[in-house]
């Protein structure tokens, strides 16, 4: 056994099999996970919450008393979800997870608009959205005549007011739609939602916010946000997949992607899955509860992370915004002359989970259009890695992070970028199976 290091709690870090934080490689290991932005271990109260309703039957449109009491589930779940978020009950829309509420927000808002006025088929989207809402708008413009403004951002990847008030003065006469993202899921910086809300409701526009990596993180109030719809998904919280929700404002006209018994004021329609939306109302109740203590917990693990990077591998770069105007469990970096590819899985054949800045399609490693937009250079920002803290996260797991990274780094920095663009799945496996020595 070849140990790296020793972590803060004297669990031994290496790999070929041996102990990373206490757990065995290539056997039934236990990672260090630090990629909660992709999905997050499920709370203790949203699976109590969704066992309790798998012993039950009923479907909550039913009127005998089964179906009445899954209603019953239902609607108090809508109930605390809005208490949570600042909302009304009625505003909120359970979808199957943040991708659908996107869409149908998008889409949506984009039909009504447009149907109610033929001018108004133009959509305001920041150019760091999430796939669910840049890939909606591109196929708004392919297939339903939408013109798209792109709204640029700085360096940090944010959407100045000014940016997004200019945008509109220009367009006024065909506004359909804005879309910002309340936090971005890449590089964590927070969008100054509140202004930027206020600026389109000053042209009478319509604005959605993809609120769903913010409400893990930070307080959500609808109300007090001046946003007309805005997305949230339970995984993201400690809830079950496939389940959210869609925050819409009462008098927000939406045409629905989905037609049926006209379920969820007839905008979304599909009998409503009980326990998941019970699991779903129960993490967000129980992170909400815990957002005086948890934020500054993980902002106190982020800055160790950050340090530990930085103490270990110099030339590495943070992106996205600093301190208070950053998701408190994100760190970003752009490791120069690496591949995020090889970072990823030399960390994983370490046990550590993170996830890398770019989107592979059919082999093909991209960088990342977040890092593009924020006006990183295309070769570096493929080297690029997010770690993403979240609610079982602990100061060994950084430890043995900070301990793996410097041969990490040392391997990938051996591989170089060379090739990087069709590397296989098979390569960088074989490359990872190597272990760090």
């Amino acid at each position: 056994m070849n140990s790296v290091n020793q972590g803060s709690a004297g669990k031994g870090v290496a790999v070929n099999g041996s102990a990373v934080n206490g757990s065995l490689l290539n056997g039934a290991a236990t990672p260090v996970y630090l990629d909660h932005a992709a999905t997050t271990p499920m709370l203790p109260v949203a699976i109590e919450a969704m066992t309790a309703v798998f012993a039950t039957v009923g479907n909550a449109s039913s009127l005998h008393g089964s179906g009445r009491a899954a209603r019953r589930r239902v609607e108090e779940a809508r109930e605390s979800i809005a208490a949570c978020l600042g909302a009304r009950p009625s505003e909120v829309i359970f979808t199957s997870g943040g991708t659908e509420s996107d869409n149908l927000a998008v889409k949506g808002i984009y039909w009504a608009r447009r149907a109610a006025d033929p001018r108004r088929t133009r959509i305001f989207a920041s150019c760091v959205e999430h796939h669910a809402v840049l890939d909606a708008v591109e196929w708004l413009e392919r297939h339903e005549g939408a013109s798209v403004t792109w709204l640029p951002v700085d360096a940090q990847g944010r959407v100045a007011p000014d940016t997004l008030r200019a945008a509109l003065a220009l367009h006024a006469d065909d506004a359909a739609l804005v879309t910002i993202m309340w936090a971005n899921n890449e590089v964590g910086t927070i969008m100054p939602i509140v202004e930027l809300a206020a600026i389109a409701r000053e042209f009478g526009v319509p604005m959605h916010s993809d609120a769903i990596q913010a409400a893990a993180q930070l307080p959500i109030d609808f109300a007090a946000s001046g946003l007309s719809a805005a997305s949230i998904a339970a995984h993201k919280f400690g809830g079950p997949q496939g389940v959210g929700a869609l925050l819409l404002g009462r008098q927000v006209p939406c045409v629905p992607l989905l037609h049926g018994g006209g379920h969820e004021r007839d905008v979304r329609s599909g009998t409503p899955d009980t326990a998941a939306v019970a699991g779903m109302a129960a993490a967000l109740r129980a992170t909400v509860d815990e957002l005086d203590v948890r934020p500054a917990h993980l902002r106190a693990l982020r800055e160790h992370l950050s340090a530990g990077v930085r103490a270990t591998a110099p030339d590495a770069v943070l992106n996205g915004a600093s301190g208070d105007d950053r998701l408190p469990g994100n760190a970003h970096f752009t490791f120069p002359g690496c591949e995020g590819d090889s970072l990823l899985m030399l960390l994983d054949a370490a046990g550590i989970e993170c996830s890398t800045g770019s989107a592979c399609t059919a082999g093909v490693a991209r960088p990342s259009h977040v890092l593009i937009a924020m006006g990183v250079d295309p070769a570096a920002a493929r080297g690029s890695l997010r770690f993403s803290l979240g609610h079982t996260t602990t100061r060994s797991d950084i430890d043995a992070l900070i301990a793996a990274l410097p041969q990490v780094v040392e391997r990938a920095k051996a591989a170089g970028l060379a090739g990087a663009g069709s590397r296989s799945t098979a390569a960088l496996s074989e490359l990872s199976s190597e272990g760090i020595r």
